[in-house]
């Protein structure tokens, strides 16, 4: 499975942006698809996730409403909207997938990964 992310970019505060993964390959054994980010200084962290099949979503407490994960299977491909920007969104975001149905929060349960791309919000 190859992941591809692209849409980063530089928004001020209260702005949106939006994310694409592309994904391609073995897509039949993905269970989720996901969102991780990594700030400067800090470790990666779950932003959302989205089962492939049945679309059902969840989001990390601080994008919680302000940001919407969504799929779309014919395209393969799984997006993030994000809105109401803040400033300590600003990350390196990446694209992750997953063929496991645990720990899906966890780092370890996604064994693919896009490049990342990078998201600046300015205050």
């Amino acid at each position: 499975v190859q992941l591809q992310a692209s849409g980063g970019g530089l928004v001020q505060a209260g702005g949106s942006l939006s994310l694409s993964c592309a994904a391609s390959g073995a897509i039949y054994s993905l269970n989720v698809m996901g969102w991780f980010r990594q700030a400067p200084g800090k470790e990666r962290e779950f932003v959302s996730r989205i089962t492939r099949s049945t679309g059902m979503q969840y989001y990390a407490d601080s994008v919680k409403g302000r940001f919407t994960v969504s799929r779309d299977n014919a395209k393969n491909t799984m997006y993030l909207q994000m809105d109401s920007l803040l400033p300590e969104d600003t990350a390196v975001y990446y694209c992750a997938a997953s063929t496991q149905y645990y720990d899906l929060h966890a780092e370890g349960a996604y064994a693919y990964w896009g490049q990342g791309t990078q998201v600046t919000v300015s205050s």
